[in-house]
């Protein structure tokens, strides 16, 4: 999800101007140089604005500069390359996230393995879609839509934001735990996918919530649901409807294979008291989001099991990389 150009000041300025605590790592070796957090998509996106919260915190509380290199390509994965061929010495990181899990199976021949070669190192956020219709589907909820698909085998149109993108494993997900037909049309951003659902073309999206919020309180899109396992105030969980249905875009922190633990934990333990912080909390619920803070070894676990959940969408809906 791009966020507008004026909120992605707003919210730039806004995380370098986090106050910072007593440092915490001031007479230690780490870092004694600037570390690079190597972003696998360009800014103003959601892993972008994540890593420019977290980066200005770091730099405070460690006493060093923390580096915001965009490296896009290949899904992320270029990215992730440039972190894996990098020494294990804590000052190259990577800006993990969902695309990470899904292109452990997506892509055929990757040079690295996510969890052989990533150290887990803290999480950062997470974010829940939507499930938002056009006003011209007869469904006001997520029953009556699963049951309008299954009268209408391939009559409604799924946009998403590319082939094995977050919106679309999300969709299909949908489809596999419903047992419903909906024809996938991808696109190449978001903006092109909402332009056509908003005038019909397309008629379901698995959607960032600061994306379509302003049409769904104009009554240009219905939403029907949030992707989390529990409900929002405004929306129920689709979870409700479909028993274990969960997904959500997320991102943390990792580091080369064999990354010394000592760096690894005072990274974890810097992240999280920035998760804790009020003006943190405030930006990434500005982005639609929540903290998400885990210990490393619980941010392992997370991603085997994300690896795990969308081989078997990316298997079950033949996802092939455009």
């Amino acid at each position: 999800m791009a966020v507008p150009r004026r909120k992605f000041l707003r919210l730039a300025l806004g995380a370098a101007a986090v106050p910072a605590m007593s440092p915490a790592a001031q007479g230690q070796a780490y870092p004694s140089r600037p570390v690079r957090l190597i972003v696998g998509f360009g800014p103003a996106g959601l892993s972008d604005l994540a890593a420019r919260l977290i980066g200005p915190w770091l730099s405070e509380r460690l006493g060093r500069q923390f580096v915001i290199e965009n490296r896009p390509g290949a899904g992320g994965n270029l990215a992730t390359e440039a972190v894996v061929r990098a020494a294990p010495d804590g000052y190259t990181l990577l800006l993990a996230q969902a695309s990470d899990a899904i292109n452990a199976t997506l892509y055929e021949k990757l040079n690295f393995a996510f969890v052989r070669d990533i150290t887990p190192v803290a999480g950062l956020i997470v974010v829940p879609n939507v499930l938002v219709l056009h006003p011209s589907v007869p469904a006001n909820t997520v029953p009556e839509l699963i049951a309008y698909a299954k009268a209408n085998p391939g009559k409604l149109n799924m946009g998403s934001v590319g082939n094995g993108s977050v919106p679309h494993v999300a969709g299909e997900l949908f489809k596999m735990m419903s047992g419903i037909n909906m024809v996938h049309v991808p696109y190449r951003g978001a903006a092109p996918a909402l332009t056509d659902l908003l005038a019909g073309h397309v008629h379901v999206f698995f959607s960032s919530p600061p994306s379509t919020i302003e049409h769904i309180r104009a009554g240009r899109l219905r939403a029907l649901a949030i992707t989390t396992a529990m409900r929002s105030a405004a929306l129920p969980a689709l979870a409700e409807f479909v028993p274990g249905y969960e997904t959500s875009f997320w991102a943390g922190i990792g580091a080369p294979k064999d990354t010394p633990t000592e760096i690894v934990d005072t990274l974890n333990k810097e992240i999280n008291a920035g998760l804790a912080s009020p003006t943190i909390k405030a930006h990434l619920a500005d982005l639609g989001g929540a903290e998400m803070p885990m210990a490393p070894s619980a941010f392992g676990k997370f991603i085997t099991d994300e690896i795990e959940k969308w081989g078997k969408v990316v298997k079950f809906a033949g996802i092939k990389v455009e």
